[in-house]
């Protein structure tokens, strides 16, 4: 038994096997279960965790100083992250794709490391670097510099776990706009940085709003590199994170349930909303 369905052009129908498809079917229902597995079952855990004893338990839990301070960190941090990761990380995404030189595959190759290393490596390689006994503490002393057990530190340790997330939205973006456009408008008479401004740029924006929302994301739930540069001191270095981990320590259920909620929340309207902008203006368009 066959049945018809549309090609992908939507032109012609074909037929189909049944055989086919069940396979799809039970394909389909199996990416169900996974996603609902590892996401949503979490997720309505921790909605039921945060809401068990109502929504004036979360209030309360979340306007306390210690909670408030813990966030306003958070939010802090990973803005200055995603300022200095859509410079630097457009300026790598450029000169990855537009020059040729020696080293170019192994400055590749690096900018993914934060995806094969533990964040809570990246902080014991930070200490060993900027702590008190670290490589550099001769240096960071005489200048009177403090990054380890602070603040700098902690940016420092997002930054490396948020690098490849903006390289990685801009590099296919570059690559499939070319250079025929800026070409035809340096023959034109246009400088370097008006071809940027008017021509590149616009043709990368929805590269680099995907990888502003991926790095802030990322940024708000960082926890492992943080906990070991920063130490989680309660009111200078804790973010909402080691607040969540804290609070779990301290059974403060409904804290961490609530304050994880946030996170998650906050994540995920960034990602949703990013691309129901971009179905939206493909759609006009």
């Amino acid at each position: 038994m066959t049945h018809k369905e549309m090609d992908i052009t939507g032109n012609t129908p074909r037929p189909v096997p049944s055989a086919g498809r069940w396979t799809r079917r039970v394909l389909i229902a199996a990416v169900f279960i996974y996603v609902g597995v590892l996401i949503l079952a979490p997720i309505w855990a921790l909605i039921a965790g945060a809401f068990e004893e109502g929504i004036g338990a979360i209030l309360k839990a979340l306007t306390q100083p210690d909670v408030l301070e813990a966030f306003w960190l958070t939010i802090k941090i990973s803005l200055v992250v995603v300022l200095i990761q859509l410079v630097f990380g457009t300026l790598v995404a450029w000169v990855l794709v537009r020059d040729h030189f020696h080293g170019r595959e192994l400055i590749n190759g690096l900018i993914d490391m934060p995806f094969a290393i533990s964040p809570v490596v990246v902080g014991y390689m930070l200490i060993l670097l900027f702590g008190r006994n670290g490589l550099l503490a001769p240096v960071l002393t005489a200048l009177d510099i403090k990054v380890a057990f602070a603040v700098p530190g902690m940016v420092l340790a997002t930054l490396f776990v948020t690098l490849p997330f903006m390289i990685r939205e801009l590099i296919p973006m570059l690559e499939a706009f070319g250079v025929q456009q800026e070409q035809s408008a340096a023959t034109m008479g246009a400088s370097s940085w008006q071809i940027f401004w008017r021509i590149t740029l616009p043709a990368l924006r929805w590269g680099i709003i995907y990888g502003v929302s991926l790095t802030f994301a990322r940024a708000l739930g960082e926890f492992g590199a943080v906990l070991v540069i920063g130490g989680g001191v309660q009111g200078r270095t804790e973010t909402a994170t080691l607040f969540i981990y804290r609070a779990l320590d301290e059974r403060q259920y409904v804290g961490a349930y609530s304050a994880a909620l946030v996170l998650g929340v906050l994540s995920l309207a960034l990602v949703v909303g990013t691309n129901l902008l971009r179905r939206r203006e493909v759609n006009r368009s």
